[in-house]
């Protein structure tokens, strides 16, 4: 599931100075909600799932790499998504950072932070000290994080595992690679933190379940903790599609299958995802993560979704509207509160090249086939949009040795999906009888090809 917009930098931003000693810290920072006071609405099913128990805490996880001077924060924290004035709020508590990158697991069992569950569709899910508590968590995690900074060398790799994703979409199309990047001492060897990135979306709890809980990403750090005897942070990436663990057959050591809904499958799940970032690493190879160059780009995209324009108006969804006049990157952005004319929201695109390593920040849930190359060609028979040209995909731009993806990065704009595979109206593809999910929490169908466009020309260096 998934859900909203925006964003933040503008232009191409490349570091000038010149690469130093890589330095690493690792950081994290508690910011569970506080239960009995007020409600806590559980964020990703339906509203007024309020929390009943902690299970587990929802933390921010910071990791900050230094190049001589310059330093790159990547923070992560357990919960469904965080707007782009959210992360904007963060990165004002941060001078002197060259980036600073904020993103969600997705977690379906945390508190709503996009006002999309409260106790009614017309009511925020959203408590506003709460959010406050989890800027204040996402700063200090990165501070502690770079007050820990050491010297050090990186190994990176990475393990295929189709097994452990369910693609309840059609077409089939999994992206099922983990990468895995291990720091340690140049001098002892030590380990001194550990970074994972993996593509699924943390609902193994289901929509029934009222404790508090970072689902399965709270036992995949519990095993990497326990197995790499370091620090851990956990990074989500292409979860549209759908990459989920719903419907994933899963069982214990015995063989018995585990039901969805239950924490014994989500620990399971935790374990094997940890299991696999063991063996990528197993198979590390020494990458070289200077110097840095970071491009962003601020972009308007046009909210076409009738639900999310009528989460404006009651005020479930709260943050800057622009006007839309046909062009993502305007002279200048205009905000709005007309939502009977044409409006769009401000989000941020990201590439980052880290040395060997190429990163694509894209902000929201991006579906696999835009990262790997697979849209349809020709469109299913069905499509809305069966000419729409196809959008230029993620990793074909990729120019580096090794290759990551970070999903929801500073902002959430929900599904983006190809353009020739949106179909809403009748007939639907693949002979079904109603549409499949995934277009009711997309922004619109011009997202995918703004936000795929836009990368491209990161890379390619075009302003």
């Amino acid at each position: 599931m998934s859900r909203p917009l925006v964003i933040l930098a503008l232009g191409l931003t490349p570091l000038a100075a010149p690469a130093g000693e890589l330095s690493v810290g690792f950081a994290e920072v508690d910011v569970t909600p506080e239960l009995g006071k007020k409600p806590v609405y559980l964020a990703g099913f339906g509203q007024d799932r309020k929390a009943k128990s902690v299970h587990d805490p929802i933390t921010a996880r910071a990791v900050v790499l230094a190049d001589g001077d310059a330093r790159i924060a990547l923070v992560s924290v357990d919960v469904v998504g965080l707007f782009l004035p959210t992360v904007e709020r963060v990165r004002a508590e941060l001078p002197g950072f060259k980036y600073v990158l904020v993103s969600a697991t997705h977690n379906h069992e945390g508190p709503d932070t996009l006002g999309l569950w409260g106790p009614s569709p017309f009511q925020s899910g959203i408590d506003p000290d709460y959010l406050t508590k989890l800027v204040a968590g996402c700063v200090k995690a990165v501070k502690d994080a770079d007050a820990a900074r050491k010297p050090a060398v990186a190994r990176i790799g990475t393990a295929a595992a189709p097994e452990l994703l369910n693609d309840n979409r059609l077409p089939v199309v999994k992206h099922d690679e983990l990468v895995a990047i291990r720091f340690a001492d140049p001098k002892t060897g030590d380990p001194l933190g550990v970074l994972v990135q993996w593509n699924c979306h943390p609902e193994a709890l289901d929509s029934k379940n009222t404790a508090v809980t970072a689902d399965f990403v709270h036992y995949t750090v519990k095993h990497l903790r326990a197995s790499q005897k370091c620090p851990v942070a956990y990074f989500t990436g292409t979860v549209g599609g759908l990459m989920t663990t719903l419907g994933l057959s899963v069982t214990d050591a015995a063989g018995a299958e585990l039901k969805d809904g239950t924490f014994e499958k989500a620990e399971r799940y935790g374990a094997l995802v940890g299991q696999l970032a063991d063996k990528a690493l197993s198979a590390a190879v020494p990458v070289t993560l200077t110097p840095f160059e970071v491009r962003t780009r601020a972009v308007l995209v046009p909210v076409g979704n009738p639900l999310y324009r009528l989460g404006w108006q009651v005020g479930t969804l709260d943050r800057p509207l622009y006007e839309w006049g046909g062009k993502p990157t305007p002279e200048q952005f205009v905000g709005t509160k007309d939502v009977a004319k044409p409006v769009a929201v401000k989000s941020e695109v990201g590439y980052l090249k880290l040395g060997e390593l190429d990163v694509a920040v894209i902000p929201g849930e991006i579906y696999p086939e835009l990262v790997l190359g697979k849209v349809p060609d020709p469109a299913e028979a069905g499509a809305d949009f069966p000419d729409a040209p196809v959008e230029p995909a993620v990793y074909a731009q990729f120019k580096g040795k090794h290759r990551m993806l970070i999903g929801l990065g500073n902002d959430e704009l929900g599904y983006f999906v190809p353009k020739r595979q949106w179909d809403d109206k009748p007939p639907f593809c693949y002979g079904r009888k109603k549409a499949q999910y995934g277009e009711e929490n997309s922004v619109g169908p011009q997202t995918a090809g703004i936000i795929c466009g836009t990368f491209k020309e990161l890379v390619m260096g075009n302003r």
